[in-house]
């Protein structure tokens, strides 16, 4: 999601104030990590400057639903509107919002509940083909450096089904080799285990073995430069921007034509667990889901007792 077209409120508000206050809270007391905290204030910012609401007063259902239009009439700069699934996002902001000041404040507001969110199609979840994966991985030139990093980013993509975000903050030390686990953060600061397959190991051995820097990041730019730097060297992380334009460049390079990103490799990787008889909770603790119906998303995609149905008693 994008907010960065957003124009930030000219005066601080009654309204504005409460945001500020609930911002606050987010981090001091919900312990919410800086991106969470970003997004809420980006998304916030846009009920400030799109809503008719100034003062806590003015929240109600004729205010709501002026908001909800905005929305719907919302574009970005380049003229695209955004989608269903943004638009309930901001919505569910909202409700949380108005919690904040219910619970927290003891305010007499709008109830949370009767923010009601768009109807929304089930996701569509693009994956990718075993041959097209085959493809994808092999892209990258392993006899240069930065081949063997772009190789082990995105073996450990498929591999772990890590976030973007995720596989951007790894150091050194998230690495065992020894039990081909990674303890990963995710969101809501919340930890959990992923494991690494032999290939993604080899190729990750094959990256580090070939640096002669002592920086903590994983996935390094700029390897001349870091090699004279001294630890940590956070400023010669990959920016996530960069792990994007790779993962599309190799796509590009090994002809497939379906433009897949960092995160259609992680629903390649639940789906594949899942055609190989994975259970729907299991690839849930491994994708870090807050809930089951995050991961329900897959099974339309695949669903191996289906398919054997299928096989058993279709006539033809």
């Amino acid at each position: 999601m994008h907010y960065l077209e957003i124009e930030m409120p000219p005066t601080a508000t009654p309204l504005a104030l409460a945001v500020e206050r609930y911002l606050q809270f987010l981090q001091s007391e919900e312990n919410k990590s800086p991106l969470t905290v970003r997004n809420y204030r980006q998304s916030l910012d846009l009920l400030l400057t799109q809503s008719p609401i100034k003062d806590l007063a003015d929240v109600g259902k004729e205010s709501i639903r002026i908001y909800r239009q905005k929305l719907h009439e919302f574009r970005s700069r380049s003229g695209k509107e955004l989608t269903i699934r943004t638009k309930n996002h901001h919505l569910t902001i909202l409700r949380a919002f108005l919690r904040y000041l219910v619970q927290e404040e003891e305010l007499d507001t709008y109830p949370p509940d009767r923010v009601k969110r768009f109807k929304e199609e089930q996701r569509k979840v693009k994956v990718l083909y075993t041959e097209e994966l085959e493809r994808l991985l092999a892209a990258p030139d392993a006899q240069t450096k930065n081949g063997k990093r772009d190789r082990a980013m995105l073996a450990l993509f498929f591999s772990t089904g890590l976030r973007l975000a995720e596989l951007r903050s790894l150091s050194r030390k998230d690495l065992n080799f020894h039990t081909r686990e990674i303890s990963v953060r995710g969101k809501r600061s919340k930890l959990r285990i992923v494991f690494l397959s032999d290939a993604a190991v080899t190729a990750l051995q094959n990256y580090l073995d070939c640096r002669v820097d002592h920086l903590h990041p994983v996935f390094l730019n700029y390897h001349d430069r870091a090699v004279t730097a001294l630890p940590p060297g956070e400023e010669f992380r990959l920016s996530a921007n960069a792990i994007y334009r790779i993962v599309k460049k190799y796509a590009r390079l090994a002809g497939i034509v379906s433009d897949p990103s960092p995160h259609t490799l992680r629903h390649s990787f639940a789906t594949d667990l899942l055609r190989n008889g994975a259970d729907l909770r299991s690839v849930q603790e491994l994708l870090g889901h807050k809930d089951l119906s995050t991961t329900q998303i897959y099974t339309h995609v695949t669903n191996p007792q289906l398919k054997e149905v299928h096989r058993k008693f279709h006539g033809l």
